[in-house]
């Protein structure tokens, strides 16, 4: 069974007498061990179907079950879940990192102790034991980033909601992020990961749900969307193309763009090579489509529905 399981969620406010939806149909699940990325753009309906699954929102219609507890009617569910809100929401920035893990392990029910014992070691983990007595409003973006994952993390979640997690930070501290990510998700958690970071969810993610206009319009493996979206076509990048080749190239059906050559027809591969044949080859690949490519196409051919809002 999906360690979260969201069944046919719907949710619509009233506005002036009009019925508006903000979420229509949609479902979900995530493994664990599995980073579900749920992609859409501003105002599509994730921040809606999120306040749901953590039990802020109440559904109109439809299921959320983590580790088969309902959130909205079971309080201990949502201790099921950590969540690292964008903009670092969940942390006391006059609190030192060591004082933000203790107070939020305690208010998640640990005993005094326990948080105290927990909070070293995940300050440890992260790098943060030099700075446990620094208020977080003084560390750095990176830092505080790391605190409130640490924090999400206190009471040991199966679920961890991620808001942006990399957004704002330098090279160094990203790639640190998505490295704990990764950790998090191996060590038996299900992520769900929000980002507008299209190259970090394609590289963070196991699967991907895209929700545009309040709907899901797709959900699948990662590598396998990425696959299907992909094309068949050849590029042939030269350091130089005469003339009369560049004819006969065109002639047979091959683009020429200066020196690089696109072979929209894969049975054309090898009369193209006959043709360059000796000139140095550059550099010979297949065009792979990558995550951004494909969001920007599924969200832009789905128009409004009539009647619906979106948060």
């Amino acid at each position: 069974m999906p360690l979260l399981q969201v069944q046919n969620l719907q949710k619509a406010y009233r506005f002036q007498d009009k019925i508006s939806y903000a979420v229509q149909d949609v479902s979900l699940e995530i493994n664990a061990n599995q980073v579900l990325a749920f992609l859409g753009p501003n105002g599509a309906g994730k921040t809606t179907t999120i306040k749901m699954i953590a039990g802020l929102v109440l559904p109109d219609r439809g299921t959320v079950r983590i580790n088969d507890r309902n959130p909205h009617r079971d309080e201990q569910a949502r201790q099921l879940i950590g969540a690292v809100l964008e903009g670092n929401r969940n942390l006391y920035w006059r609190l030192t990192p060591a004082e933000n893990l203790e107070y939020f392990g305690v208010l998640r029910g640990l005993s005094r102790r326990v948080a105290r014992q927990r909070s070293r070691l995940l300050l440890d983990r992260f790098e943060l034991s030099h700075k446990d007595r620094t208020m977080v409003q003084k560390l750095s973006r990176g830092m505080q980033q790391k605190v409130a994952i640490a924090v999400a993390l206190i009471h040991q979640p199966p679920l961890l909601l991620l808001d942006e997690p990399t957004l704002g930070l330098d090279v160094e501290v990203t790639q640190t992020v998505k490295r704990l990510v990764r950790e998090i998700a191996s060590e038996g958690r299900a992520i769900l990961l929000t980002t507008h970071q299209l190259d970090i969810a394609e590289e963070l993610s196991d699967r991907v749900a895209i929700i545009n206009k309040g709907q899901i319009v797709v959900q699948q493996q990662t590598a396998a969307l990425i696959e299907q979206f992909s094309s068949a076509i050849y590029r042939v990048e030269l350091a130089e193309l005469p003339s009369d080749r560049m004819s006969k190239l065109i002639s047979i059906g091959a683009l020429v763009a200066d020196t690089t050559i696109r072979i929209p027809d894969p049975k054309l591969l090898y009369p193209v090579l006959e043709i360059l044949k000796p000139l140095p080859i550059v550099r010979l690949e297949t065009e792979r489509a990558n995550l951004t490519d494909i969001f920007l196409k599924l969200t832009q051919s789905h128009p409004t529905p009539a009647n619906s809002i979106y948060a």
